[in-house]
């Protein structure tokens, strides 16, 4: 291996990307990890870049690399690697330019070799962009330029590397933030649509922050989509549900209140507004709804029940291992599917259900005493066992009357 005690003279600078991908950039050429080399040495190479500003110990490498490399070589294997990468670079820096210096047991990226990487740009225009000194109008163009750079999580195909993992999340909790920054910029300067797309992009790196949720509906409503506001609500709350186990949060459950309290254009023709209101298909089973409408509906149960004098109680069915714990969140959004399955075809239309959390359904049943009420939740049990003999999994069943004080 070739070694050098100075750093090669070099004036040119190298464009590196790490955000949704590995590519250098020199001259007119391009190099990336789209090619059929090896993720170890893309590891090595990126783990160079990423402390270029100092040696790296041999020793170092070999503790990430090869931590169990107990039969071979790991210093051998660590050396050839060098070459390959030092063979595929020279096509962008060419012979007398040495990227990768080694000396003293140590290796080390060439000082003389500049290095522009996207990530340095990401952080400096996300900490530019902070500043609340600054007009609006500026702070929108540094994050919309901070953003448009995020094009993906760093070196992705390389997410499974220990050493890496701290520095993803660095960058990924950046650009969130970045983005909930320039989505309430947006949101003061009633950028509505451009608001939905920042959002809706980042939503589809990061399916699952609630946050990126809640905005995407308020841009949504802003901008008078109030049907597409409520769908992406529903698709939200059920996602979160089924791979979180959690309820919506307030902020988004006062959207969805805005939501429907929206007012219509003005209708004279009853028969429409009878039509607009009548169940698709007048289904069979119990009534399934969100929690934000159940517990109106609770409230408007309760009223009548004041009224009428008649029997009302509530069930709340939760699902757990037999030691009380919490599935695993594969096994619990397969057995919730099942369960609210069973529940619709085993009540009544005048039955209500909605998921309370991630392990839990709560029921509503209208004119039903407490014999009935326990007699209708056992038959739910024992259908749900009948059908999908999930023996290891335990339903336990909680009835009570609704207060009317």
């Amino acid at each position: 291996m070739k070694k050098s005690a100075e750093p090669s003279v070099y004036a040119g600078t190298v464009l590196i990307s790490l955000l949704g991908g590995f590519s250098l950039e020199m001259n007119g050429a391009t190099l990336t990890d789209d090619i059929n080399r090896s993720l170890k040495l893309w590891s090595v190479l990126a783990y160079l870049v990423l402390h270029r500003n100092r040696p790296v110990p041999q020793s170092e490498f070999i503790e990430l690399f090869w931590p169990e490399d107990n039969s071979s070589n790991p210093v051998n294997a660590l050396k050839t690697l060098l070459y390959r990468i030092r063979a595929m670079l020279e096509p962008l820096f060419g012979p007398e330019v040495q990227p990768i210096l080694a000396q003293r047991g140590a290796y080390s990226w060439n000082p003389a070799v500049t290095c522009e990487l996207d990530a340095d740009r990401f952080e400096a225009l996300c900490f530019q962009a902070s500043n609340e000194d600054l007009p609006d109008a500026a702070r929108i163009e540094l994050y919309r330029q901070a953003v448009a750079l995020y094009q993906g999580d760093l070196l992705p195909k390389l997410n499974h590397q220990m050493w890496l993992i701290p520095l993803s999340v660095h960058y990924h909790t950046l650009y969130l933030e970045a983005v909930k920054a320039l989505a309430a910029l947006l949101d003061r300067a009633e950028l509505f649509d451009e608001m939905q797309l920042v959002c809706q992009r980042a939503s589809s790196l990061d399916n699952l922050d609630e946050g990126l949720h809640t905005l995407i509906v308020r841009s949504l409503l802003r901008q008078g989509k109030d049907a597409a506001a409520l769908d992406h609500y529903e698709k939200a709350t059920d996602l979160l549900y089924r791979n979180l186990g959690v309820r919506p949060s307030e902020e988004l459950r006062a959207l969805y209140t805005e939501i429907m309290a929206t007012e219509k254009t003005l209708e004279t023709d009853l028969g429409a507004i009878m039509a607009d209101l009548k169940e698709t298909a007048a289904r069979p089973g119990a009534f399934v709804c969100e929690y934000g409408f159940f517990r109106e509906a609770y409230r408007l149960e309760v009223r009548r029940a004041v009224r009428s004098g008649a029997c009302v109680h509530l069930c709340l069915i939760t699902v757990s291992l037999p030691d009380g714990s919490v599935p695993p969140l594969k096994v619990l959004s397969s057995t919730m599917e099942q369960l609210q399955d069973v529940l619709v075809r085993s009540l009544r239309r005048g039955d209500v259900v909605s998921k309370f959390s991630g392990a839990q359904f709560v029921v509503m049943l209208p004119a039903a005493n407490f014999e009935d009420s326990n007699m209708v939740m056992d038959r739910v049990v024992n259908a749900f066992y009948q059908q999908h003999r999930r023996n290891f999994l335990k339903l336990t069943v909680r009835v009570r009357e609704l207060e009317l004080g």
